[in-house]
């Protein structure tokens, strides 16, 4: 704790002190409905607190990737992270990936894999590709169907990775098939 934060912690425990000592006085007679109102307050304001801690990541799980498709183009619109999220229907299951320019390949998590009808215990790991936490073992796939937006692919080339993976990544080999433009905090895919 920073010293100038002292008296301010110094302040907010006087504060709570003489405003709890002042409703503990004028309701000492119902003091267990009281201790039942503050204790339902307290659970509302954390929920409140953790319900703003959490918003980002909340907004990214029930509104994923939202892609805005204008005049034949994809915008897609950089969450809270910095990062592009992006909802792909894969042999007819929605996806979200990460559009990761730093990815090769269209690289699906064992999880995602498995939703779009691939087998990933049944799969050949003769793969290996670097990542930050060092190489993993990937499969080579074939997608049957990759459709964002208006545009569908067929037999389009991916890895299922066998590392844990929190999210599926969209790569470069892919998004080769764009044009792409990147301002501030939009990407817009087009053909």
């Amino acid at each position: 704790m920073a010293a100038e934060d002292l008296p301010r912690l110094v302040y907010l425990v006087l504060l709570l002190a003489v405003v709890g000592g002042y409703f503990l006085v004028e309701n000492r007679r119902r003091l267990g409905r009281t201790a039942q109102q503050a204790a339902i307050w307290g659970l509302i304001f954390l929920g409140a607190v953790a319900a703003a801690g959490l918003w980002s990541d909340i907004r990214r799980n029930t509104l994923p990737g939202i892609a805005l498709t204008r005049d034949g183009l994809i915008e897609i619109a950089a969450a809270d992270d910095g990062h592009f999220y992006l909802t792909a229907e894969v042999n007819g299951v929605d996806v979200l990936f990460v559009v990761d320019t730093g990815a090769s390949d269209i690289v699906l998590n064992a999880r995602d894999a498995r939703r779009a009808g691939l087998d990933p215990e049944a799969l050949i790991y003769s793969g290996r590709a670097m990542t930050a936490n060092g190489p993993v073992a990937t499969a080579p796939v074939r997608i049957d169907s990759l459709r964002i937006g208006p545009f569908t692919d067929a037999a389009v080339p991916a890895v299922v990775n066998r590392a844990e993976m929190a999210g599926s990544l969209l790569g470069m080999r892919y998004l080769g098939r764009f044009e792409m433009v990147l301002n501030r905090d939009r990407l817009t895919l087009g053909r």
